[in-house]
């Protein structure tokens, strides 16, 4: 009998272990490309962008001193307003244009969540522009043949990853154009 209670015990063990490594490939054979990025975020907390597959994603590159800073708030509205329907905006602060980040990760989310309110998920600086961007932006530079000419540029990916558009910094969260290809993208299942 113990024989017995110790194989079933094995067994339960076994498939356990079969089950993750089966949910963990399952995982990664539906995340999209551009998402395949391990990174951490301004907490200097691991993070996977492949938590985010099969949600219309906003990639963003920000800055706390920028002109166009105040679209923190209109981002915050757009996150608060359709996160329910499966849409996420990312944060890479960057110092890259006119070196207008330049504070630490917890700085930068300090100032984010106290001016802005911001919680949608932000992300360490980021190198957008010279030799070697950071990951996704290799990926999304080239998907589009747009590279960030500033901050506040915005890349949007639909569920799949197969469909993304670029948005120079001075069309706004708030901007018809945009709204409508969220939208579109959002109704997409």
């Amino acid at each position: 009998m113990k024989n017995l209670i110790a194989l079933l015990f094995l067994l339960s063990i076994f498939a356990t272990d079969a089950q993750a490594a089966n949910k963990k490939t399952a995982s990664n054979n539906t995340c999209p490309d551009v998402l395949k990025v391990k990174l951490h975020n301004l907490h200097e907390e691991k993070a996977n962008l492949c938590d985010y597959a099969g949600q219309v994603v906003l990639v963003v590159n920000t800055a706390s001193y920028c002109g166009f800073t105040g679209q923190y708030k209109g981002l915050e509205a757009l996150y608060r307003k359709y996160k329910d329907q499966g849409f996420v905006v990312l944060g890479f602060p960057s110092n890259d244009f006119g070196n207008q980040e330049p504070g630490s990760g917890e700085e930068i989310a300090k100032f984010c969540k106290l001016t802005y309110g911001v919680e949608f998920p932000m992300f360490e600086k980021a190198n957008i522009t010279g030799k070697r961007p950071s990951a996704p932006y290799p990926y999304l530079i080239k998907a589009t043949g747009q590279t960030p000419q500033w901050n506040f540029h915005k890349y949007l990916v639909s569920r799949d990853g197969k469909t993304i558009k670029s948005f120079a910094s001075e069309v706004t969260p708030e901007a018809a154009d945009f709204v409508t290809e969220l939208d579109t993208l959002l109704a997409q299942k």
